[in-house]
């Protein structure tokens, strides 16, 4: 009886956490699907009407850029750092701890100043480099993480059936990898998403802003505040479900 109430406790209070947090969401969600003004204008003809499809755009191209270096870049760099064990590597190890534990405000002015000069200053490329730097060290030791939980017996099992090194990162290692390499995409998309300060810093432009920037200058509006949140939340119920770490129960079941 005493574990059924605690049983019932804990379902209590996970629901009154759940309101909580789900009250500002609902607040705004309400907010953006409710027509306002003399004729009633929907949501959809006010967000057409403004900048926000604009904005939309730039957040969304500036994240996918991220996404794509950092990934790129942070799969063999990760793969060094899970397979290495030579000194060399472990200063590098040192290294991007280093540069993961630095935060982005210290090196907002000197990247303005050095950006200034080569014309990166209210530029969309120049603020996906800076999102890029700023990812990169916490995705190549989340990748570093992903890859040193892929069996090294299985790489060199593809080795003794003729696979090169490289051949065997991309056909073993990469599969195998493959619920870090979501996570890393995603931590890097959200991270980019989010940004508020390197925007601010960087861009000047109305036309270059990013959906962050526009919320704030557009007055808060839920429309956008909604907008803002609905690629993070189809991210995750598409991608959910592949992330499993039992992918590899069945390649030592003969063992």
């Amino acid at each position: 009886m005493t574990a059924k109430r605690g049983a019932w406790g804990r379902f209590a209070l996970l629901v009154v956490v759940t309101a909580v947090i789900l009250v500002p969401i609902g607040h705004v969600v309400a907010g953006a699907v409710a027509p306002v003004g003399p004729g009633g204008v929907g949501p959809l003809a006010r967000l057409a009407a403004g900048p926000a499809l604009p904005w939309f755009r730039n957040s969304l191209a500036v994240s996918l850029a991220s996404v794509v270096v950092c990934v790129l870049v942070a799969a063999p760099a990760g793969y060094v750092l899970a397979r290495g064990r030579a000194r060399v590597v472990n200063g590098y190890a040192l290294v991007v701890f280093v540069l993961q534990a630095f935060p982005v405000v210290t090196a907002v002015v000197p990247l303005f100043l050095l950006f200034a000069k080569v014309g990166l200053v209210d530029s969309l490329p120049g603020v996906a480099v800076v999102y890029i730097g700023t990812s990169l060290a916490a995705a190549v030791w989340m990748m570093s993480t992903a890859i040193a939980a892929v069996p090294v017996e299985l790489e060199e099992a593809a080795w003794l059936d003729g696979c090169s090194v490289a051949g065997a990162f991309w056909r073993v290692i990469l599969p195998g990898a493959l619920p870090g390499i979501l996570a890393t995409a995603i931590f890097t998309f959200l991270l980019s998403w989010n940004d508020y300060l390197v925007a601010l810093v960087f861009l000047r432009s109305q036309q270059n802003y990013t959906l962050a920037i526009g919320l704030e200058s557009f007055g808060h509006s839920p429309q956008l505040a909604l907008l803002m949140m609905l690629p993070p939340v189809i991210l995750f119920a598409v991608f959910h479900r592949s992330f499993r770490t039992d992918g590899f129960s069945g390649s030592f079941s003969g063992r």
